[in-house]
């Protein structure tokens, strides 16, 4: 396939081909950007902060979180969720996150995200009831799948905590009952709890334990790829043939920003969205000649918020022309 040189403009707008913005001239690189940045209240005092991992040679060591312009906390390079703690209720705060290296070299601040606390009830001791029904099937080698019955409050659930062996992993806002969790090990036995959380920091008893075994070897599992993958073709008014693809983002614990797309078979392009990433169904159009009659298998897949590629799409085959 003839490519045509795309020109930088559209390259380093919202949507970035990764390998053509991330270039700098010689030497090695401070850590990029990391993206998939989003906070949310976990309780009238605590917000629980999310990130995608940053990839970088020498590796990332430690990631530094923001409250405004104050390093608030920071955690190992493993890691790519932190709460911030001992915050006001009823207050609306902005974060951002930047990744340092092994040598000290502090990457981009991330965008800035906000979160808004809830108000604190007065003499609020009651804790939510515990989540029940928990359930969950392992979804290839490094991912579960988990979800739940709601629990109840005399006031509201503000968020539910994901327990692995007792050690808090995640958390989700109350009105949420499911949720994938990424970055785990091939052929390993894990053990999952869940509490619901409100405004006052009440936790409720952990729910009963359901005990999940990833698969061995690399598959990620189809749950999460890309869903509801669409491919057609159009023609611009100069003559020139386009793919449209369209998907709805793999759900997984934090915000899919990156993917690739693979054309008959080979990868064509990375692309990364800028800003608010689209968590309900996502759209690329990118060229793929001039002439009438050619077909073209696609498919893609994303990388999930852990840093690991999930498991590719479905495959569709398109034909040039075809669709006017």
């Amino acid at each position: 396939m003839r490519r045509v040189p795309v020109p930088a403009a559209l390259l380093c707008g919202t949507l970035l081909l990764v390998s053509a913005c991330a270039r700098e001239a010689g030497g090695e690189r401070p850590p990029g950007v990391p993206t998939g940045v989003t906070a949310a209240a976990g309780s009238a005092t605590s917000v629980h902060v999310m990130w995608n991992r940053v990839a970088g040679e020498p590796p990332v060591t430690a990631y530094e979180v923001y409250r405004g312009r104050a390093k608030v906390q920071e955690v190992p390079g493993d890691r790519h969720m932190v709460d911030v703690t001992r915050l006001r209720p009823g207050t609306s705060y902005v974060f951002s996150v930047r990744a340092r290296d092994g040598d000290g070299r502090l990457g981009p601040s991330s965008r800035q995200v906000r979160a808004t606390t809830p108000a604190a009830v007065a003499a609020d001791t009651s804790a939510p009831s515990r989540p029940g029904s928990v359930r969950g099937k392992a979804v290839g080698s490094r991912a579960v799948q988990l979800s739940w019955s709601a629990s109840t409050d005399d006031r509201e659930v503000v968020s539910y905590d994901v327990h692995q062996s007792g050690t808090k992993i995640h958390s989700v806002g109350g009105d949420q009952t499911a949720t994938v969790v990424t970055g785990l090990r091939p052929g390993t036995r894990y053990t999952f709890t869940v509490r619901a959380r409100d405004a006052a920091d009440n936790l409720s008893p952990a729910s009963g334990a359901v005990r999940l075994t990833t698969a061995a070897g690399a598959d990620e599992g189809a749950a999460t790829a890309p869903a509801g993958f669409r491919a057609v073709t159009h023609r611009a008014k100069d003559g020139a043939y386009y793919l449209d693809l369209s998907w709805v983002p793999p759900r997984a614990d934090g915000v899919v920003t990156e993917y690739e797309v693979q054309l008959d078979g080979r990868a064509a392009t990375s692309l990364v969205f800028g800003g608010q990433a689209p968590r309900d169904r996502a759209s690329y159009s990118f060229y793929v000649g001039r002439t009438a009659g050619v077909a073209h298998r696609v498919r893609l897949r994303a990388r999930l918020p852990d840093g690991t590629w999930g498991a590719l799409s479905a495959e569709r085959t398109v034909i040039t022309g075809s669709d006017g």
